[in-house]
C-alpha cells in the first residue's frame, strides 16, 4: 500500500532502531479514510478464506479490525487486556509479554463469542516480536476455531515475530514490511 508508506514516511517517527512511533495514524489518532483503505485491502486478500469472525487484540488493533469485519460482513470481536467485574470467568485467557509497552499482562476472550465453527481472521497494527500475536494464536486454537490467517499493517522484518508465526504455517500478510529503522531512517521491504 503504497499510501500507507508515504503516510508512514510523513508521520512516522523514529524513536530507535527497534521502535517505530505510529501514533499520528494507528495508535492514538486514526484516519477513518485510510483505515477503511487498510480494511478494504485486508477483506480483498482474504476474500476467499469463508471469515465468519474477525479477532484482534485491544486497543491499537480493533480500528483496522473493525473496517476489515465491516468490509466482510462479520462480527469483530477483540481480545481484552484488562479484567472486569463482567468478564466473563470462563473466558480464555493467556499471559504475554508487550514489546512497547514492556509489561506482560493477560489476554482474554470469552467463549461466547467465538466457537469450533468459526473461521476465524486475526488482524493486528503492528507485528515486532509477535508475542501477542503467539498469544491469541494461542486462544483461538484453543477455542477450536480455525485460524485462516494474520493480517498486519506493519510488518517489522528485522525482529522475528512475523517468521515465527509463518513457521508455523499460519498465513500472514502485511501491508507494509518494514526492513530497517537505522539511522533513523524506515526502510521499506518488498
Amino acid at each position: 500500500m503504497e499510501v500507507l508508506k508515504q503516510r508512514i514516511l510523513e508521520e512516522g517517527v523514529v524513536l530507535s532502531d527497534q521502535v517505530l512511533k505510529l501514533d499520528a495514524l494507528l495508535n492514538h489518532q486514526v484516519d477513518p479514510i485510510l483505515t477503511m483503505e487498510m480494511g478494504r485491502e485486508f477483506a480483498g486478500r482474504f476474500a476467499d478464506a469463508g471469515v465468519t469472525r474477525v479477532v484482534t487484540v485491544e486497543s491499537s488493533g480493533i480500528a483496522v479490525a473493525f473496517a476489515t469485519a465491516l468490509e466482510m460482513k462479520v462480527p469483530l470481536v477483540f481480545a481484552r487486556r484488562k479484567k472486569t467485574l463482567l468478564a466473563d470467568p470462563d473466558a480464555l485467557c493467556e499471559r504475554v509479554p508487550s514489546f512497547t509497552k514492556g509489561i506482560v499482562t493477560d489476554i482474554m476472550l470469552s467463549r461466547q463469542y467465538i466457537s469450533a465453527d468459526d473461521k476465524v481472521l486475526f488482524i493486528d497494527d503492528i507485528i515486532a516480536n509477535g508475542d501477542a500475536a503467539r498469544g491469541l494464536i494461542k486462544i483461538i486454537q484453543r477455542s477450536g476455531a480455525e485460524l485462516v490467517g494474520l493480517g498486519v499493517v506493519v510488518e517489522k522484518c528485522f525482529q522475528a515475530g512475523a517468521r515465527t508465526i509463518r513457521e508455523q504455517g499460519i498465513r500472514l500478510e502485511s501491508l507494509v514490511r518494514i526492513t530497517s529503522l537505522e539511522d533513523g531512517k524506515v526502510v521499506f521491504g518488498e
